[in-house]
């Protein structure tokens, strides 16, 4: 079966009335870096609400974000819109108790939210060598949904790549250049923040297997031969965007392989660089992921819903 970028409309409209979550994107195949490219424009940037007093309440932060002011998709490629903001902005509308007032009535997604900083979040489901999935408790000290569930993640740093300003990117022979360094810090971030948050080594998480799934240990000339084929799959794999119903905030997910088993995951944990941000580290089953999702903040209900797009779309194969 060939790749395929599901749009969400495919998804039932009457759901989303009772879900916390809207699936914005889905790509159950998976994508690769090669697959996910970028446009980085000042055009996706939030627009400011023609309500002065409203603008006004935005508080002074500090700080910058990559944020998705929208998205297109084709069927072996995705292009994401994105734009710049700062945590300033998100704190003054998204997280702000007038998040609703920024809301724009709309069934278009982008024009729903044009008013609020959107900054683009990540999570990760990691699967272990065997065949569990981590899940982090959040500690009670952090200021966003304290003692839920959540998968690993946290966001894309426009810093890594040297971006502060739409400056950088006003000579048009360095475009194409910035497109890509964002569209790989999605993959390098996601990967960077499994290790700060579970403490596996990165090499445990980049790995590449063939689609019957049968070839692991590879010396390195056949790992660069299997690199460079067409039946080769990288992780992190993109798999879509949700956005939380709850102060619209968007999170991409990605699909992990982990080359680690469970016991020994959870030894190193006890010594993970931003192991403060959580309480307990869980290896569950898909069983176990059921009965915790209604605990996990909106965004990462979607993460999860994405995820069994994914092994439903595996199964056909």
């Amino acid at each position: 079966m060939e790749k395929k970028a599901k749009n969400a409309e495919a998804i039932d409209d009457q759901d989303h009335d009772r879900l916390p979550y809207r699936l914005v994107l889905t790509c159950p195949s998976g994508l690769s870096p090669s697959q996910v490219s970028v446009v980085f424009d000042q055009a996706f940037d939030r627009i400011p609400h023609p309500d002065i007093n409203l603008e006004n309440s935005i508080s002074e932060y500090g700080g910058h974000d990559l944020n998705s002011e929208g998205d297109s998709n084709q069927k072996h490629h995705v292009c994401l819109h994105i734009g710049l903001t700062d945590y300033r902005t998100f704190v003054g509308t998204n997280l702000s108790l007038l998040w609703e007032k920024f809301l724009v009535p709309s069934e278009d997604d982008c024009r729903q939210c044009q008013h609020t900083s959107n900054p683009l979040g990540n999570g990760a489901i990691v699967e272990t060598s065997d065949k569990r999935i981590l899940v982090l408790q959040r500690s009670h000290n952090v200021g966003e949904f304290p003692g839920h569930y959540v998968f690993p993640g946290g966001h894309p740093e426009p810093e890594e790549i040297a971006i502060a300003s739409h400056q950088c990117g006003k000579d048009k022979n360095n475009t194409e250049l910035i497109n890509r360094k964002i569209s790989q810090e999605m993959f390098d971030s996601i990967i960077r923040e499994v290790v700060e948050e579970i403490g596996v080594p990165a090499t445990s998480l980049k790995m590449y297997e063939n689609e019957k799934r049968t070839r692991m240990g590879l010396d390195s000339l056949l790992l660069f031969y299997l690199v460079f084929s067409a039946n080769v799959k990288c992780f992190p794999v993109f798999i879509g965007v949700s956005r939380r119903v709850l102060n619209v905030r968007p999170a991409a997910f990605f699909f992990i392989k982990c080359s680690l088993p469970s016991k020994e995951i959870q030894q190193l944990y006890s010594s993970a660089q931003d192991g403060y941000e959580s309480t307990q580290l869980y290896t569950v089953s898909m069983n176990d992921l059921e009965n915790m999702a209604s605990k996990m903040p909106g965004c990462h209900q979607g993460g999860f819903a994405l995820y069994k797009l994914m092994v439903e779309e595996m199964k056909d194969k």
